[in-house]
């Protein structure tokens, strides 16, 4: 089945205590029959708990076009989805924003769902937003963790599912530091696009800018 899924923009700005930061993403998808939606979300780090919010858009100009806005949060080792009341954003392809009650009788919430689940397994900031959720832990060796070499090593264990990066220093279990997966992206975006690693799998790049590759 052939569908898009267009990133768009990331908005990140500093949360009103400053103690983390608030992150909107944007997008844009398109279905095998041109069936448009746009969608937004957004996390912020340092809250408690931890729950992402969610605008998909829908028919904008029809009548039956509209808004609809959810909360997303970990649920038994995975994340799930309820709808809420409160707007969370204005999206292009949105109509006026629906309430939980309205969005659950509207015919076309299945499609809204089957939308929201394609966003999450292709969009990247989707992947970054879901291992907040999650609390996804990692290893970085030491030099990588104070920042005085990139991660030029990303591997996801089959057996315990841990995460390991490492620059170009051998790792040594000795000195290893754990860590949230999520705050090693804060600090170098450009490990978004190995996010989505399944268990059991690696990647490697010679340098930051540079593609990564499977190392399996």
């Amino acid at each position: 089945m052939d569908i898009q899924v267009l990133e768009g923009a990331l908005v990140e700005v500093p949360t009103a205590d400053v103690t983390g930061m608030a992150r909107r993403a944007f997008g844009e998808f398109v279905g095998p029959g041109g069936e448009l939606a746009s969608y937004a979300f957004g996390w912020s780090t340092g809250s408690d708990p931890h729950v992402a919010r969610l605008s998909v858009g829908i028919g904008a100009g029809n009548p039956g076009g509209g808004t609809f806005h959810a909360v997303i949060f970990a649920n038994e080792g995975g994340h799930a989805f309820s709808l809420v009341d409160e707007p969370f954003e204005r999206v292009p392809q949105g109509g006026p924003d629906l309430t939980a009650h309205q969005s659950r009788a509207h015919e076309d919430l299945p499609f809204v769902w089957w939308v929201t689940d394609r966003v999450m397994r292709h969009d990247r900031r989707a992947w970054w937003m879901r291992h907040w959720l999650l609390g996804t832990t990692c290893i970085q060796t030491a030099e990588t963790f104070a920042r005085r070499e990139p991660v030029l090593l990303i591997s996801h264990d089959a057996d315990d599912g841990i995460w390991q990066l490492i620059g170009a220093t051998a790792a040594d279990g000795s000195t290893g530091k754990v860590r949230h997966l999520h705050h090693a992206v804060d600090e170098d975006a450009s490990l978004i696009d190995v996010l989505d690693l399944p268990p059991g799998s690696s990647a490697l790049r010679e340098d930051v800018g540079r593609p990564w590759t499977s190392a399996d």
